[in-house]
């Protein structure tokens, strides 16, 4: 039997949603007295600057239409959950401030809906098969039904991340650094095909009103493109997201696997897509920063073709955390930032988990805990500077990086949570990017 997804264009609050999901029969099992749990995507905050959302972040209003959908089917229980990553990972303000700025605390006003940072609840470990274990919040593993909302996005590590990849915000901080382990068969791909596996029902709906090209942060490029896909199969959903985003099913390594897992093809054939015709919407969204590397360096190519020469950062790989990631382009800032046209002497930055020093590199700068513990022994790196922590310390990588040699400016690791705001001003005057679906309106 054929699972349907419905594509729709959203034109207007409420209706669209609904549209979508009467058209795919969304909501049709769901009864009064159920306990629902809805997953929006709120995968970074900041309280320091209006921070860019557009393809980041599920949209409010979205979050509040199926709320309105959900009372109207008669359900009363309903919790909002997220498991947002922090600087510090034990910050419970930043997350708080995203639920009121983003309206959620009016939804549990005018609703009676209840909101929680899932870090602040019980975990309990789920086997997922072929010895992997992770452990999820409780809320959502003791719920009737799941509403997973993800943005619709490219990532840079996934190739997307939607309503699968979503999940992996349900998880608790060491279950999220397992994912990003060296293994290379099950690898992060590996973990996130399996995420939605042991959940109770799920209902998706992918956020497509903006959409996000090399996500999954704000360095991404964002865009109006005004879709709604919503589906009760969650990879059925997952692999029309996909092509909507310029990518076939087949080419996205966890969603293969989680239809190889389930015996399935990937081509689309079991599912009927109701609605708007998944060509007439699918544009290209890249999910890779492009690198270029010769004698002279390894870099971003936008820092490539900036001149800088001598230094070797090496491209990201899939072992590098969500922690790491968010100080991985703030430190490519730093190096770009203090290029004065004078070549450094051969020094090579290792992230992950799973990178090796090159031989003949001057110096190298191990960024992280992971990769120190991998290489605080290793005979071929010729002056080790250590950044140890899990995350790394702002502070401690710019003292890194000044040992180096590079004169990073530690007012940009100072001022961290101000970095959005470099890439929001690319959307100033804009009227497509609106900061009202980001808001419920009060009372």
């Amino acid at each position: 039997m054929s699972s349907i997804v419905a594509v729709v264009r959203y034109q207007s609050p409420l209706e669209s949603v609904r549209q979508a999901v009467d058209r795919c029969r969304g909501l049709a099992q769901v009864k009064p007295g159920m306990r629902v749990f809805i997953k929006p995507n709120i995968v970074f905050w900041t309280k320091a600057v209006a921070f860019p959302k557009w393809g980041v972040i599920t949209t409010s209003r979205v979050v509040e239409d199926m709320v309105i959908l959900l009372k109207e089917k008669g359900v009363d229980d309903i919790t909002i959950g997220e498991g947002m990553v922090t600087h510090n990972p034990k910050d419970v303000e930043t997350p708080a401030h995203a639920f009121e700025t983003l309206g959620y605390h009016t939804l549990k006003r005018r609703y009676g809906v209840k909101t929680i940072n899932i870090f602040q609840r019980p975990f309990e470990t789920v086997d997922l098969g072929d010895g992997i274990a992770l452990n999820f919040n409780t809320d959502i593993l003791h719920s009737d039904l799941v509403v997973d909302l993800p943005a619709m996005k490219a990532h840079n590590q996934t190739v997307v991340s939607l309503g699968i990849k979503n999940l992996k915000g349900t998880i608790d901080i060491p279950s999220r650094k397992r994912c990003h382990n060296p293994d290379p068969v099950k690898n992060l791909d590996f973990m996130v095909a399996r995420l939605a596996d042991r959940l109770p029902p799920v209902f998706t709906l992918i956020d497509g009103i903006y959409t996000l090209e090399r996500g999954p942060g704000p360095d991404g490029s964002m865009r109006r493109s005004d879709i709604l896909v919503a589906s009760t199969d969650i990879l059925s959903a997952d692999m029309v997201g996909a092509k909507l985003l310029g990518h076939e099913p087949d080419q996205v390594p966890h969603l293969a696997m989680a239809a190889a897992n389930r015996g399935r093809p990937t081509d689309l054939s079991d599912v009927e897509v109701v609605g708007e015709q998944i060509e007439r919407l699918a544009s290209s969204h890249r999910f890779d920063f492009p690198y270029a590397s010769d004698e002279t360096g390894e870099l971003p190519l936008a820092l490539a073709k900036q001149g800088i020469q001598g230094v070797f950062y090496r491209k990201y790989d899939d072992t590098m955390c969500t922690y790491c990631s968010q100080l991985n382009g703030l430190t490519l800032t730093a190096i770009r930032f203090a290029w004065k046209g004078q070549a450094w002497d051969r020094l090579e930055v290792l992230t992950g988990k799973r990178m090796e020093p090159t031989p003949g590199m001057q110096k190298t700068i191990l960024l992280g805990k992971c990769m120190y513990q991998k290489h605080k022994h290793n005979p071929e790196i010729n002056e080790m500077i250590a950044v140890k922590g899990c995350p790394p310390r702002p502070s401690d990588i710019v003292k890194a990086l000044h040992r180096a040699g590079i004169e990073a400016d530690p007012g940009l690791f100072d001022n961290i949570d101000q970095l959005p705001g470099f890439f929001m001003a690319r959307y100033q005057n804009r009227p497509e990017f609106e900061e009202g679906f980001f808001r419920v309106e009060s009372d």
